[in-house]
């Protein structure tokens, strides 16, 4: 999914894209010790691009793929580059349809 340029995410707005819970999130942080979200000063979570990116590779393993937590943390611990080096393909191509889908419309009108 390509961002709107914001520069950090709440938990709600995360799981709304993942299509997800709160508590799923929680979880997969407390499990994936790569998934290192920011915290404010009032400890809210705040997701960057990149964690969102390693949340979708997590997402895609566990949910998409059928891996357990363990199977997944395996998978990762061997090819992690690989799956971001996917995940990063995605999101640009995610980007230019955007782009593409956006030229279109202003030649539509």
């Amino acid at each position: 999914m390509a961002h709107k340029g914001k520069l950090y995410y709440t938990i709600s707005e995360v799981a709304d894209q993942l299509n997800i819970t709160k508590s799923v999130i929680r979880y997969w942080e407390n499990e994936f010790s790569f998934i290192k979200p920011h915290r404010n000063n009032r400890g809210e979570r705040k997701f960057t691009d990149q964690t969102i990116s390693e949340l979708r590779i997590v997402h895609h393993l566990v949910k998409d793929k059928g891996f357990t937590i363990s199977g997944a943390k395996k998978e990762l611990a061997t090819n992690k580059e690989y799956h971001l080096k996917i995940e990063r393909t995605i999101v640009a191509l995610e980007s230019t349809k955007n782009g593409l889908q956006n030229l279109l419309e202003k030649i539509d009108k």
